[in-house]
Order: C-alpha cells, then structure tokens, then sequence
C-alpha cells in the first residue's frame, strides 16, 4: 500500500535522485517517488523501518513524519545570525594574519581559522565520511572536503576555511531561496480550508474538513472558505468562486443551490449538506493535480538529472589530470598546479542546474493554476511550448455551450407571443439544451403564466407532446411534425430549431443558436502568432450552424456532423500532419477519444464531462479559451527560462575551468562563481511566477 509522508532538509533534486535509486535496490519498496517541491515522499514498501534507515544513511540530516510539518523561522534566523558571526571572526582572524607580524599571533589566526573550518564544515565531514564508507567519491560534499585538506595541505589556510565557510552560507542562501521560491508557488494554491463547523444537534464542533462525511451538516460563517462540495440547506449569500473557476463576479446561493470546497461565502450564514467527501472534492482534486504535476518530469528534467551523474565525475578526473600532468612533465611545481585543480574542483558540482531546473517547470505550474489552467505534469508544460496544430470542438470550447432563441418564425394566423408561449407549455419540464433556451427567453420576455399541464410525453429523437390548457401541443424537429401528418412547409430550415404544432396546426418554429464565447475569436488569431500554424474544427453539430461560427472565427478547416469514432479518425489525421505537437481541446464525452490520442489533451473544466476531464493533460477550469493562449505563453517562456539557466550555468563552470587551468582565477573567485550562478539561476526560475 502506498504512503506518504512530509520530509524536511531536503531541496536538492540531486540528494533526492540519490535516495531514490538507493530505495528502488530494496526488494522490500515496490514504488518510491520523492517531490522535493513539496517535500512529499511517496512509498510502496512492506519494510518501512529498512527504507527510513535507508534514508538516513544517505542523509542523515532529512526529518520523515505523517503529519505535515509547519515552517519554522527561528531556525532560519538562528543559521543567519551563526553564518555571520563566523564570517566576522574569520574575517577578523584573516586581517591578524596578514597585518599582524607576531608569530603567537600567527598561529592563534591559523588555531581560530581551523576552529572555524571544523565548525563550518561539520555536516560536510559527516556526509563526506558516510559517502566514503559506501565508496561514493563524487557527492559534492565528499569533493568539498577533498579540496578543502588538499588546500590546507599546500598551506593555503584562509582560502580552504573561505571555500568551506562561504560554500555553507552558498548552501544556506540557495535553501532560502527555493524555500521562498515554494512558498511564492504554494502561496499561488492557498484555496484549500482548513476548517469545518460541524452541526451536531444543538452544537458546532470545529473539525478537519478531511473528517467530514456525506450528510453532515456544516455551517460556514461570512469569510470563511467552504471545506468541501455540498447543497445549501438553509440561508442565503453570496459565494466567491474566483479561485477555482476564475469568475470575476460573485454568484448567489440559496437553498438547493449547489457549491463547491475552497469557494469563499462572502456576506451571509449558511447551513450546508455535504455531498461529497473532501479527498473527492473540487478543491482536493485541483490541489492534487498541482501536487502531482511534477511527478511527470519533463525531458529536459530527466535529462539534467542523467547529466548531473556524468558532470562531476568528468570535472573530478580533469582536476585530477591539472594536478598531475603538467608537473610530471616539467611545467611548474606540483603545489602550483594542485592549487589551480582545486579551482577547477570548485565548479565541479551542477547545483544551479539540478535545483533550478525542476523549480521552474514547478514554478510554471503554479501560474498556469494561477491562471485557472491546471496542468497535470511537467512534460506536458513542456510540449505546450511547441504546439504546431490545435483541433477544437464546438460546443461548450469555441462557443458559450448555451442555447439562445434568436428568432421565431410564426405561421397560420399565430404570433410570436404564441408560438413563444405554447412552446414555453410544451417544454416546461424538459432539460434539454433548447428547451432551457425557450424557458429562458420566456421569462424575459412574456409575464409568465400557469401551464396546466395535463399530458406530457418525451418522444426520443423526435421531440414533445404535451396537452396545456387543453390544446395538445406539439414541440420538436421537422420529423414530429411528419411523424402526426402536421402540414408545413419548413423542412429544410438551416441551424436548430424546435417547430410547434397547435391542435395539428403548424404553428411556426423557433430559430435557437450557440453563442460564440466572447474571447474566442482573438485567442485564435493570438494562438497564430504563438507559432500555431493548423487549426480545425470537429464537431457533432449539423453544417449550418458549424460553418456559421467558423465563418465568425475564419476558420477554414471544420468538420460537421460527426460521432465520436469519426472525430478520432479525423484528428489522427489531422495529427499525422502536424510539425510539432497537435491539441485537442473539448468539453465533452464524444471528445474524448480525440482527447486521450492528442499529444497534449485539453478539457474545458467548468462545463466539461468528468470523462473529458479524466482522459485530459490540461484542464482550463475558467472555460475561457484564451487561457489557451496562456498556457503556451507560460509554457514558452518556462522554456526560456530553462534554456537561460543552463546557458548560464555552462559558461560560468568553463570559464571557471579555462581560468582555473591557465592559473587566472583564484580558489575564492571559483567558490563566488560557483554559489552565484545557482543563486541567479534560482531567482531566474521565480520570474515564472510573474507571468
């Protein structure tokens, strides 16, 4: 059964790497995965004892507990305030040393410098020893302290307490800066409650919303965030969805009103019914996604990662060779050399590449969820970054998904108001997408009236029959109307429409059309100039309304009047074309087929189908489509990011290395470059969070 548990002291994805091909030996772990975003270990293991000491053979410093631990800033203060005062006291030794021409005070200096260099390295001489044990000469511990004896070995003693001094302040500031880089991304997905007030008879309790169970009764008080998905049973407010579904605008509640986990009640007292347990709960699956997300690691995080177990190893044996070589064959002295293959050793460890890298895929994440765009891995952020051909439905994705009445057309004496009206009689207990769009229209436009309904019969694939009144109203498409001989002459009305038949006369008919979403037309032309070269649409609809909006949209290519077995078998098609990646984005279950085989699948959250969404890569849970656009902008600019980074970080390290071998730079400048391109690296991955 696989667990989890929260770990600390951990931020290195190199560390984590480690213990998880460590793990992976034991016959005892079947499936082992550590998020050091998150600081999550996930394990499947019949032995949790054996993997715990595991762990801590590795890292001996990392904490393992159940319960999710708080941050604490003390200790973070309290390692500020001890890294300063050792580097004042060495400071203050080193200007002794140098000034001061007394050779008691001489060796008091050197005394204080050692005192500082054992302080200061004491957690590096625990791994590197441990490592040794296990013959793991390439850690960058193991390195640091190599270098560090071969530097006091050549009497190089300030430079070896300055690289072990100022690596533990390098290693301090870049655990400050991811920590602050999460907390920036976490900060991003703060929906989640953390409270539940229980209704138990006459008393409220105050409970987890994770103990809350189907039933139960819950109040919410005006501020407060809802702890999981339920039914209002009584009161009335007003209720803040921006953080899950991106709505500016806020939407009443009331008794039946339905409602979601991590909304916000804004003004009113409600009592709520929960209908869903909160690990099943809007908020809980989206908190989830985002958490998951880095489990699917990009290319280029892999890559880095199989990278990062060559890199050291390479840059130990060409230190090794500058220490060695050249002396043997009569250029300089060894003492000169070692020295400038310890300057080489300096940079030999790919940090800034190893931390930078996941941190802003992870980053990228957490502003497209910023952004309502959930996104379920790191390797899909990643394709998004080179889509060439888009596939589209259209209902409910390039249109609102709601029917509107945009004309009646009435016949044979009837007007308007009547056809408006019988029909309103005929469909009055139909939730049928054009039904609601003739309700609709109703209520704002005639002063409603009593439909005694007395007979009302649904006739598959044809319509209604209903009697009101006592007229028997006819209600449905062309074929109702042949079907009970009503004379017309309407059969070849483009778009959809729902004819009305009066005591068996024709009536009129009701034109009903899809809106267009409002963003839809400029997030296609936006799409193009993003690098999106194809773009189709396929849908189920009949031809007259699916050019009608493609016409809006210019969109050249549409496919009409299709099932879902044919939809695949166009976008694999249309797929087989496509230069880079080719998306699907729908909202349907006919959708998704087209969504499961795309490179990357794209459901529309708020109005899609659970199947669409559980077949999806990407969900868009604010339904607009230009978070389409966003996701690739963000998507394009994480790459960039990315590309910077490891730019950066190589032309440091070889610079470092030529200077390092011509002698030009010093063991201090190497340390400095070394601990400042990670540092850069970092704060370069948190732009991302602006986007």
């Amino acid at each position: 059964m696989k667990e989890k548990f929260y770990i600390t002291n951990i931020s290195c994805s190199s560390c984590a790497n480690k213990i998880e091909s460590a793990l992976q030996k034991l016959e005892c772990v079947s499936y082992v995965h550590i998020d050091t975003n998150n600081n999550i270990l996930e394990i499947d293991t019949t032995n949790i004892n054996l993997a715990i000491k595991t762990i801590k053979s590795i890292e001996s410093n990392i904490n393992i507990s159940k319960e999710n631990p708080t941050t604490d800033e003390f200790d973070t203060k309290k390692e500020l305030c001890f890294l300063s005062g050792l580097i004042a006291v060495f400071l203050i030794a080193v200007i002794v040393l140098h000034v001061v021409d007394n050779e008691i005070t001489k060796y008091i200096s050197i005394g204080i410098l050692i005192i500082i260099y054992l302080i200061s390295g004491k957690d590096i001489f625990k791994s590197a020893f441990n490592n040794i044990k296990k013959r793991d000469f390439f850690d960058e511990n193991t390195l640091m302290f190599i270098a560090t004896i071969s530097a006091f070995a050549i009497q190089a003693y300030e430079e070896a307490v300055a690289v072990m001094l100022f690596f533990k302040t390098g290693e301090f500031l870049q655990d400050l800066a991811v920590q602050k880089g999460k907390k920036s991304i976490k900060n991003l997905l703060q929906i989640a409650p953390n409270i539940a007030h229980l209704k138990q008879d006459s008393n409220i309790i105050d409970i987890p919303p994770q103990d809350l169970k189907i039933d139960d009764i819950f109040i919410v008080k005006p501020g407060e965030k809802i702890p999981t998905d339920g039914i209002v049973i009584n009161g009335k407010s007003l209720i803040d969805t921006k953080a899950l579904t991106g709505e500016p605008i806020p939407k009443e509640a009331q008794i039946d009103t339905k409602i979601l986990g991590g909304t916000l009640n804004l003004n009113g007292i409600l009592e709520i019914k929960v209908t869903k347990l909160y690990e099943d709960s809007s908020v809980a699956k989206i908190i989830d996604l985002v958490q998951n997300a880095s489990n699917k690691k990009a290319k280029m995080e892999s890559f880095i990662t199989k990278f990062a177990r060559i890199y050291t190893p390479i840059v130990f044996f060409i230190a090794l060779a500058i220490a060695i070589l050249p002396p043997l064959f009569g250029f300089g002295e060894f003492g000169e050399w070692i020295y400038r293959a310890l300057v080489v050793l300096m940079v030999s460890c790919p940090c800034a590449l190893v931390i930078s890298v996941p941190l802003a895929y992870f980053g990228g994440i957490g502003s497209c969820s910023k952004n309502h765009i959930l996104i379920k891995g790191a390797n899909y952020l990643e394709a998004l970054s080179n889509v060439s051909h888009i596939a589209f439905d259209k209902t409910g994705t390039l249109t609102k998904g709601v029917f509107k009445v945009v004309d009646i057309i009435p016949q044979n004496g009837f007007s308007k108001d009547d056809v408006l009206q019988y029909a309103f009689c005929a469909e009055n207990f139909s939730n049928h997408p054009i039904a609601l769009s003739i309700k609709d229209e109703y209520n704002k436009t005639l002063h409603p009236h009593q439909c005694n309904n007395t007979k009302f019969e649904q006739i598959s694939g044809l319509g209604i029959m209903a009697t009101c009144n006592y007229k028997e109203i006819l209600a449905g498409n062309d074929k109702i109307l042949h079907k009970y001989n009503i004379k017309h002459n309407n059969c070849d009305i483009d778009g959809s429409v729902a004819h009305i038949a009066i005591d068996g006369v024709y009536a009129g008919y009701i034109l009903v059309a899809d809106e267009l979403k409002e963003d839809s037309l400029e997030a296609l032309k936006e799409l193009q100039n993003l690098g999106v070269t194809n773009m189709i649409m396929l849908t189920g609809d009949n031809e007259f309304a699916s050019k009608k909006i493609c016409d809006k949209l210019g969109l050249e290519n549409v496919k009409y009047n299709l099932l879902p077995e044919e939809k695949a078998k166009y976008f694999i098609e249309f797929k087989q074309n496509a230069s880079g990646n080719a998306v699907f984005i729908g909202d349907g279950i006919n959708d998704a087929p087209c969504i499961a085989l795309a490179d990357i699948g794209v459901s529309m959250g708020k109005l899609g189908s659970d199947v669409s969404k559980e077949s999806a890569d990407v969900l868009i849970i604010n339904d607009k489509i230009s978070s389409m656009v966003k996701a690739i902008e963000i998507a394009k600019k994480t790459k960039n990011i990315i590309y910077q980074n490891i730019a950066f970080a190589f032309i440091i390290k070889i610079l470092f290395i030529i200077l390092g071998v011509f002698g030009v730079a010093t063991i201090w400048e190497a340390v400095f470059g070394d601990v400042g391109v990670a540092l850069l690296a970092l704060l370069n991955s948190m732009r991302i969070l602006k986007a």
